[in-house]
């Protein structure tokens, strides 16, 4: 017998908002019955299925495990802009001259999270 991941369950401060910034990220909506000042959020996409759930402690060291995300109809770089403007920032960049590498980026509550390059720039 096997396991499957129903959802990655994210500790935070503000469910409804940050569940709100990672269904813009992966193109997903959130539960129907969910609203602002709910102690949980869901977000529902193709790409994965998220938990928020609020907790009081802060976040204060760095997360042990993380999303890598991989564009699929855009650079990454190109991604990368789309992400800050969704209110994402840019923590580490690892990318280098030759077009390989990552970018390290933090969602609004400071949880890292990177971005890789396309399926397209690794073939290419």
């Amino acid at each position: 017998m096997t396991s499957l991941i129903r959802h990655m369950t994210i500790d935070c401060t503000d469910p409804y908002t940050l569940a709100e910034f990672w269904a813009s990220v992966l193109g997903g909506t959130l539960a129907e019955d969910d609203h602002p000042g709910d102690p949980e959020a869901q977000v529902h996409s193709p790409a994965a299925h998220l938990l928020f759930i609020r907790v009081d402690d802060p976040r204060t060291v760095k997360n042990r495990v993380h999303v890598d995300l991989q564009p699929q109809d855009v650079t990454r770089d190109e991604e990368v802009e789309r992400l800050l403007a969704l209110g994402a920032t840019l923590h580490e960049d690892h990318r280098r001259p030759d077009g390989q590498g990552w970018a390290t980026l933090l969602d609004p509550e400071g949880n890292e999270f990177c971005v890789e390059r396309s399926a397209a720039e690794r073939a290419g």
